[in-house]
């Protein structure tokens, strides 16, 4: 059997992590795609530095479009990362009838759907696993195991950085920033954390799931996305003494006329199985028509979990060689003509509950004056905690807990207590999910 020979863009942790697994587990691997499968040619920014893997046989220099122009190479695997480059490269590879895995989430969240269309114009292959979740094959299980299945929502965390401070917020009792900047020495947070900590990382992958999810285009511009910088470690306290950890989800659901796509923090009950994943794992529930919830865990970065999506897609490339184009699973699960024009819905339209924290002059009435306002609005309240003020204070903190209401009631009653003249500064708002 001829080897399968593969152009490998990206020699770092997931590229070297990609060579040792196909050779760490060759045998195996040869045994399910059929044929062995071979990195013969790579790119790297330093060829020269000293790397995790072997590349004794490979051709290893620093041009990426050498690798993909070579006609040796059959397979491009794109692991440089961001979205320029690495869109020129796939659209060359694919342009040259080559067929492409990336790890890149957000390659495939703003122009998959471009890429998807080149891809099957030349009869090519394109393989994403590796771009949600490292290593937990939740695209596959979306996409293939519950092809049965209408999706109902889909909730997840998919950003291990965020899911890290929240935990050590809830365990060790330091504040956001503090646990910040230890994930940077970890290495489990950027030197520049945007993308993890204000949801721009998790709304990529939400966005793909989202599509796999409901058959709808790519649609990253979409997406409501709120940090977790806000949060502190009297939040996190709160809703402990409620019953609820404080989760940063990505949300898909069908809400009334079209489909909700949110990132931000979340209380999730305690006792649910979300709620109980800590450190940097990731977990994504998916509750779907008959089969009800499922829960997928597993690491969700890293070089061994991300290979693994890597190799998989490998895998399944070349088990497809054989089959024509039509014949292929679909990108997004449904067939390309039969994609939804069902609307994401603005946060306006989407029903929730809420978590409020806000501080409040210590005298008689203000208590009443809030839940006033939020009654007049048709909010109801399921739970209160009023603190007593600290030494000296003027102020106290009040919880509240509302039952599910439509955030545009929300965004009203939240101006009218704020401008209450005995609340002082701004509200803490944090929705509530049951994932029923």
């Amino acid at each position: 059997m001829q080897p399968v020979k593969v152009g490998l863009l990206g020699l770092g942790t997931v590229g070297g992590g990609t060579v040792n697994l196909l050779e760490r587990n060759r045998d195996e691997i040869t045994r399910r795609a059929g044929r062995p499968i071979d990195v013969v040619h790579a790119a790297a920014r330093h060829p020269d530095r000293a790397r995790t893997c072997s590349t004794e046989h490979m051709r290893l220099e620093y041009d990426a479009f050498a690798v993909v122009d070579d006609p040796d190479t059959e397979i491009i695997v794109e692991l440089i990362g961001g979205v320029d480059l690495a869109k020129e490269l796939t659209l060359r590879a694919i342009e040259r009838g080559k067929h492409v895995v990336t790890a890149n989430k957000a390659l495939i969240a703003l122009h998959g759907n471009e890429i998807f269309a080149r891809a099957r114009d030349n009869g090519v292959t394109v393989g994403f696993e590796a771009a949600v979740a490292g290593g937990i094959p939740i695209i596959k299980a979306v996409r293939e195991g519950l092809v049965g299945n209408r999706i109902e929502w889909l909730a997840g965390i998919i950003n291990g950085t965020s899911n890290f401070i929240l935990s050590e917020m809830l365990y060790a009792g330091r504040e956001f920033g503090e646990v910040l900047a230890e994930a940077q020495r970890l290495g489990y947070a950027e030197a520049d954390p945007t993308f993890d900590v204000e949801g721009v990382d998790a709304a990529h992958k939400l966005t793909i799931l989202a599509s796999i999810a409901f058959g709808i285009p790519l649609q990253f511009d979409k997406v409501h996305m709120e940090g977790i910088g806000q949060i502190s470690t009297d939040d996190v306290a709160y809703a402990s003494e409620l019953g609820f950890r404080i989760k940063h989800l990505g949300i898909c659901r069908r809400e009334g006329d079209g489909i909700g796509l949110r990132v931000h923090p979340t209380l999730l009950p305690e006792r649910q199985l979300l709620a109980n994943v800590d450190g940097v794992m990731n977990a994504v529930m998916v509750n779907a028509d008959p089969l009800g919830p499922t829960l997928y865990y597993g690491a969700g970065a890293g070089a061994d979990p991300t290979a693994s999506a890597v190799v998989a897609d490998l895998v399944d490339v070349v088990r497809e060689f054989t089959l024509e184009p039509e014949n292929r699973v679909p990108y997004l699960a449904f067939q390309s003509h039969s994609l939804s024009d069902e609307p994401v819905v603005g946060m306006e339209a989407v029903d929730t509950a809420y978590y409020l924290r806000l501080e409040a002059q210590d005298e008689p009435g203000v208590l009443a004056e809030v839940t006033g306002v939020l009654s007049q609005a048709g909010i109801s309240i399921e739970a209160v905690i009023q603190k007593q003020p600290a030494p000296g204070a003027e102020t106290v903190p009040v919880i509240l807990l509302t039952h599910r209401v439509r955030e545009s009631k929300m965004d009203a009653a939240c101006q009218a207590i704020e401008a209450l003249d005995a609340v002082h500064g701004s509200l803490v708002r944090i929705r509530v999910e049951t994932l029923a």
